[in-house]
């Protein structure tokens, strides 16, 4: 079985590619789950064709005893792929960190996924919260997997998921395998992601063209997989799993300074 998790800063398209690769993954004939590790509970939306009903909180709430069946968790999307959302509280209330916890907690004792040969964790990037970096520090995920743009702010929020990932290699089999690039259209951006990736000993394992079957798709709530599965970029998203199910370049990465990360966008980004 892999154990992936997929990180980055919020809002960079994690949820978006972890589902077309999810669906790539199916057609490749793996069992596969996606588990949204995001208090908005939309990680599968692609896959199920709409918002996720029930999440773990929700039956968690929902139960008079405690008790819940992985029945009532686990939902089928498209091509057979078991979706979980692990859901949070209503905004401005409670811990979403602690939510991830109570909900992979009990994912683990009920024993549902060791059939699977691909669990995909798809987790919000703020690594600094101990709940979400509960993937990481438990040995849920072992193959991490940043999610990033060419844009500051982006790298800065995968740096910092590096860092994490650095601590918590020393003490257990977690490792990062790559980064994604998801364009934005920043100059030179797939030179500048290259670069950065082999400064933090990894690699950019894909780039992911910006187009516009990615919003079509999103909009009919599906894949590109599903929406346009004889298209390029449908085929970006099978060459990833593939890169991702042969992938043994595994690294403990070595972050940048931010004045390092700094200089590194201003040699890309100006003309």
């Amino acid at each position: 079985m892999k154990k992936i998790a997929f990180y980055g800063k919020g809002g960079i398209g994690k949820s978006t590619t972890a589902s077309n690769v999810s669906a790539a993954f199916s057609e490749m004939g793996k069992k596969v789950c996606q588990i949204g590790c995001d208090p908005k509970n939309d990680s599968t939306r692609l896959l199920l064709g709409h918002i996720c009903k029930q999440t773990v909180l929700d039956a968690v709430r929902d139960s008079e005893t405690g008790e819940v069946a992985a029945e009532d968790i686990i939902h089928t999307g498209f091509h057979g792929i078991k979706c979980i959302e692990a859901g949070g509280p209503k905004p401005g209330v409670g811990c979403a960190g602690r939510g991830i916890i109570v909900a992979l907690d009990l994912l683990r004792s009920l024993s549902t996924l060791e059939e699977e040969d691909i669990i995909l964790y798809d987790v919000l990037g703020d690594v600094v919260c101990g709940g979400f970096a509960v993937p990481i520090r438990e040995g849920y995920a072992t193959d991490i997997y940043i999610v990033s743009s060419g844009e500051l702010m982006s790298l800065y929020a995968a740096n910092n998921i590096a860092k994490g990932i650095q601590k918590f290699a020393a003490r257990g089999k977690v490792r990062l395998g790559g980064i994604i690039g998801n364009s934005r259209n920043v100059m030179q951006e797939k030179e500048l992601l290259e670069e950065f990736a082999q400064r933090l000993n990894t690699r950019l394992i894909q780039f992911i063209p910006r187009d516009r079957s990615v919003n079509q798709a999103e909009v009919n709530r599906q894949t590109v997989i599903e929406w346009a599965p004889d298209s390029a970029q449908a085929d970006v998203y099978r060459n990833l799993a593939k890169k991702i199910t042969d992938n043994n370049e595994l690294n403990v990465p070595t972050p940048l300074t931010f004045a390092e990360l700094e200089n590194l966008v201003m040699k890309y980004g100006n003309e």
